[in-house]
């Protein structure tokens, strides 16, 4: 089981009506009802399952036709109270779906203070962006406005050079591009490091530009290595195609839709370097021991690589929605379910694990497929079956720059998957 690598990511118009063919009820209607089982009880409590929560007819079951337990209560404390591996000062889990729910934290949001951490407080959630970005270039493609299969040069000719002419949009979104290592980017390597650049202004295109000066790592499609850089192109690709900046698309397209009132993308907002209302604060330790605050962040460097601000609770009812079909139709979400051809391998010969904005992993014989993500001082998993038995959302607040998150992510799963 492995969940690395957590990528360290780097004026509001009308809202318009969304082009759709003819026939195919809104999206509005589609998600009627998705929000009615997001309650959650009092923290660190089991609950009856809700009516929304049954498992929708003909959906694969989680590991080949078992039904999974009611999450254990205790295995899930156990797992949210060691702050210890690595070192974080506070962190929180949702657990959801047909087989029962549960939600604790532990720790403070605001170490300076001693608040502890509240229900809806907003993180920096870091690579799960791409789930969003992927979800908002799919309903493109099925709207006809985008093809997958073209290469990105199409949309993006004065962008990529012409040796990178065979890499494709779908190549970005299941990191099969190939695309050069980066070239020129700060060391962020400790707290002082991030201190002094965290308010670096960057654009999408000197992104893209520090990772094209080099040849192409491997012929595209043959091989996966995740790279934030893709999606930073396939949200060049969104603005080109609909004309509109990728966060303004994506917050009409998922976010009023949704409802999800605590998740934003700063580029949509100028950037703005504070989390606005209750959020947990990310902190780092400096070289004489002390506690950076790194909350505040201009997030341009991380642009569709990893922006986005949201809480536990919104990436709940987005996974419902998304895994539930409201957002999607069956043929382009499968893609998010289908891995590259097994001959595909990462590029140390495991096999591949990404897929079209999502990742996958199996824990105690259980299929999950969600998304991980990293921001300096945070660390953020969504994680479903795709029945929907068992859906949970983590986030936590480590404090050691450069810290391996993948321990309190093992322990959550595994805790999640208890008994199973």
């Amino acid at each position: 089981m492995t969940f690395s690598p957590l990528s360290r990511s780097r004026t509001r118009p009308a809202v318009r009506p969304l082009r759709r063919p003819a026939g195919r009820p809104a999206r509005r209607n589609l998600l009627a009802g998705v929000a009615s089982g997001t309650a959650l009880a009092a923290v660190g409590t089991p609950v009856p399952v809700a009516a929304a929560d049954t498992p929708e007819a003909g959906r694969p079951d989680a590991g080949g036709g078992r039904r999974l337990p009611p999450p254990d209560a205790r295995a899930l404390r156990a797992a949210l109270d060691d702050l210890a591996h690595p070192r974080a000062s506070g962190a929180q889990l949702r657990v959801s779906g047909s087989a029962g729910r549960w939600y604790g934290t532990s720790g403070v949001s605001d170490p300076s203070s001693g608040r502890p951490v509240g229900l809806n407080d907003k993180v920096r959630a870091g690579s799960v962006t791409k789930a969003f970005v992927a979800t908002a270039a799919l309903q493109l493609a099925d709207e006809g406005r985008l093809r997958l299969a073209a290469p990105v040069r199409h949309h993006l000719p004065d962008l990529l050079p012409e040796r990178f002419g065979a890499v494709t949009v779908a190549q970005l979104l299941d990191h099969t591009s190939g695309l050069p290592d980066h070239v020129g980017l700060p060391d962020m390597s400790t707290a002082e490091a991030v201190l002094r650049h965290r308010f670096d202004r960057w654009t999408p295109q000197r992104i893209v530009a520090s990772a094209t000066g080099g040849e192409l790592k491997f012929r595209p499609g043959t091989r996966q290595e995740y790279r934030g850089v893709n999606y930073v192109l396939a949200a060049l690709v969104i603005e080109q195609v609909t004309g509109r900046p990728y966060g303004i698309e994506l917050r009409d397209r998922l976010l009023r839709p949704l409802r999800l009132g605590h998740t934003s993308f700063p580029s949509a907002e100028g950037y703005p370097r504070r989390i606005r209302g209750p959020h947990m604060h990310g902190g780092l330790e400096r070289e004489d021991g002390t506690l950076a605050d790194v909350t505040e962040f201009d997030m341009s460097a991380s642009h569709a690589d990893g922006e986005i601000v949201t809480s536990t609770g919104d990436l709940h009812r987005f996974l419902s929605a998304l895994f539930s079909g409201a957002l999607l139709p069956q043929r382009q979400l499968r893609r998010m379910f289908t891995l590259p051809p097994k001959q595909v391998r990462m590029l140390d010969g495991s096999p591949a694990r990404y897929s079209t904005g999502l990742q996958t992993v199996t824990v105690e014989g259980v299929e999950l497929w969600g998304k991980t993500g990293e921001q300096h001082g945070y660390a953020t998993g969504m994680f479903a079956t795709r029945d929907q038995q068992r859906r949970l959302v983590w986030t936590f607040t480590p404090v050691e720059p450069g810290a391996d998150p993948s321990p309190m992510s093992r322990r959550i799963a595994e805790a999640a998957t208890a008994g199973s």
